[in-house]
C-alpha cells in the first residue's frame, strides 16, 4: 500500500461526521442507562478496534480507559482475553460479544454466544453494549478508511 494522504471522511463530511459523533452519544446513553459502567465500555471498545486493526481508536480507547480505571496491565491483556484471568465473568461476555459484532458477516451473531452473553448480562445491558459495538465499528471503518494517522508520542520521563 501506499504511504500517500487518503480523504479525511470527517473532514470531508462534516455534517455526516457530526451525525454519527451524535448517535455515538446517544447510544453512551443508552448504554449508561442500560448499566454499562465506563470500564466495560472501553473495554469492548477497545477490543473491537483492535480486531478491525485500528490504531487510531485503539488509541482513543485506552486513553479513555485508563482515565476509566482501568490497569495498564488489563489493557495489555484484552487482546487475549479468553488466555488470560484478570478479567470478570461479566467482561469476558462482553469482550465475547465484542468479537461476534465485529466478525458479524462470518456468522451473525451465534446462537451460542447469544445464550451465553444473555446468561451473564440482562437484556438491557445486552442491548446497550451492542449499541456501543455498532457505533465503535462504525467510527473504525471511517478512520482506517481515512488511515488516520497515530504519530508516535514523546516519552515521558
Amino acid at each position: 500500500m501506499t504511504e500517500e494522504a487518503r480523504v479525511h471522511l470527517s473532514r470531508s463530511a462534516p455534517d455526516a461526521y457530526r451525525a454519527l459523533e451524535a448517535f455515538s452519544k446517544t447510544v453512551g446513553s443508552v448504554a449508561s442507562d442500560s448499566g454499562i459502567e465506563p470500564r466495560l465500555r472501553e473495554l469492548v471498545q477497545i477490543h473491537a478496534s483492535q480486531l478491525n486493526g485500528c490504531s487510531f481508536c485503539v488509541r482513543v480507547h485506552v486513553d479513555r480507559a485508563v482515565a476509566a480505571g482501568v490497569t495498564v496491565d488489563e489493557i495489555a491483556q484484552v487482546a487475549v482475553w479468553r488466555d488470560s484471568g484478570v478479567f470478570s465473568d461479566r467482561e469476558r461476555a462482553a469482550l465475547e460479544l465484542a468479537e461476534a459484532f465485529t466478525f458479524i458477516s462470518e456468522d451473525g451473531i451465534p446462537d451460542e454466544v447469544y445464550d451465553h452473553v444473555g446468561g451473564i448480562l440482562s437484556e438491557k445491558e445486552y442491548v446497550g453494549l451492542s449499541w456501543i459495538l455498532v457505533a465503535i465499528n462504525a467510527f473504525n471503518r471511517v478512520a482506517i478508511a481515512g488511515r488516520y494517522a497515530v504519530p508516535a508520542r514523546e516519552a515521558r520521563a
